[in-house]
C-alpha cells in the first residue's frame, strides 16, 4: 500500500452505502469531503450498485441528510444495465423484477416490459420478490430468455441489519435453470469505464473510494485507478487480510481523504 496525492487527482468515484451513509444516517466526515471536492473543483461521481433508486431519488435522499449534491453526480447499476441492454439489443423486451430505479432506467432506454416471451429476464433489488415472481423468472429463462442481474452483490447494509442484495436474489434462478447471469454493475469494467467517461477523466488521474474489496476496490484496481478502502461500511482490517490484492490506501472514512490532502492525517491504517 502507498499514499495517494489526493490534491493531484482530478476525479473521484465513490460508492454510497457504507461510504456516504448508513441507512438514513450520514457518516462522519462526509460533509467535509463533499465541501472539499467542490472547493477543489474535483470531478466526482457517486456510483452505487443498488439498482432500486433513481439518481433524482438519491439526490433527494442526500438532501434530506443536509447534503447538496446535484442529480448529475449519481450513476447506478440500473443505468448501467439499461445502457448495456440498449447497446446489445435496441428495442428489446424484458421481464423485470426491481424498483423504480431499474424500471425507469429501462423505460428511458426504450426497453419494453413483457411477461410472456421477453428477450431478457432482468433482476434488481426488489420488494416484490416472491415465490411467484421467481417461478415466473425461472420458466421464462428456461423458455429462452437471457438472464441479467443489475449487480452481483449478495448482501448490503441496512438499518442495523444485513439485507440480501441482487446477487442473492438471482442465485435461485441460476440454480434452478443452470444458467449464469450476466451482471452489469461493479466490478464489471463497463460500469467503471462509463463512470470515468462521465467524469471526463483518465484512470490514472482518478480514485475509486469504497467499503468493499470484492466490488469497489477490485473494480478500481482493474480499471487502473488508485483505490481507497474505507472502514466505515462492510470491510474490516480482518476481512482485508482474506484478499490476495490490496487497495492503495486504507482509511477510516472519507473525512480522512480531506485530512490527507491537507497533510493533517497523522496515521492511516
Amino acid at each position: 500500500m502507498y499514499s495517494i496525492d489526493f490534491q493531484k487527482k482530478k476525479g473521484f468515484i465513490c460508492d454510497m452505502d457504507g461510504v456516504i451513509y448508513h441507512g438514513s444516517q450520514v457518516l462522519p466526515g462526509v460533509p467535509e469531503f463533499i465541501r472539499w471536492l467542490n472547493e477543489e473543483k474535483k470531478s466526482y461521481l457517486f456510483l452505487t450498485n443498488n439498482s432500486g433508486s433513481t439518481p433524482k431519488e438519491l439526490q433527494q435522499k442526500l438532501a434530506r441528510m443536509g447534503l447538496d449534491v446535484p442529480e448529475e453526480h449519481f450513476y447506478t447499476s440500473a443505468l448501467a444495465t439499461a445502457a448495456f441492454l440498449k447497446s446489445q439489443a435496441p428495442g428489446c423486451s424484458v421481464y423485470a423484477l426491481g424498483e423504480a430505479g431499474l424500471l425507469n432506467a429501462l423505460y428511458d432506454a426504450d426497453i419494453t416490459m413483457n411477461d410472456i416471451d421477453p428477450d431478457y429476464v432482468v433482476i434488481g433489488e426488489s420488494q416484490n420478490y416472491s415465490l411467484n415472481t421467481i417461478t415466473k423468472a425461472i420458466n421464462l429463462v428456461l423458455g429462452g430468455a437471457k438472464l441479467i442481474g443489475a449487480n452481483s452483490d449478495v448482501s448490503a447494509p441496512g438499518e442495523g441489519i444485513t439485507v440480501p442484495a441482487c446477487g442473492a436474489l438471482v442465485a435461485p434462478i441460476e440454480m434452478a435453470t443452470g444458467t449464469r447471469a450476466y451482471f452489469c454493475g461493479k466490478p464489471n469494467p463497463l460500469m467503471m469505464r462509463t463512470g470515468l467517461r462521465l467524469l471526463k477523466c483518465h484512470s490514472e488521474d482518478a480514485v475509486m473510494v469504497g467499503d468493499r474489496m470484492d466490488t469497489d476496490v477490485i473494480s478500481g484496481l482493474e480499471s487502473g485507478m488508485s483505490t481507497v478502502l474505507v472502514l466505515s461500511g462492510i470491510s474490516t482490517p480482518e476481512t482485508l487480510k482474506t484478499f490476495s490484492y490490496r487497495p492503495s490506501m486504507v482509511l477510516n472514512g472519507v473525512g480522512d481523504i480531506v485530512r490527507a490532502a491537507k497533510g493533517k492525517l497523522k496515521t492511516a491504517k
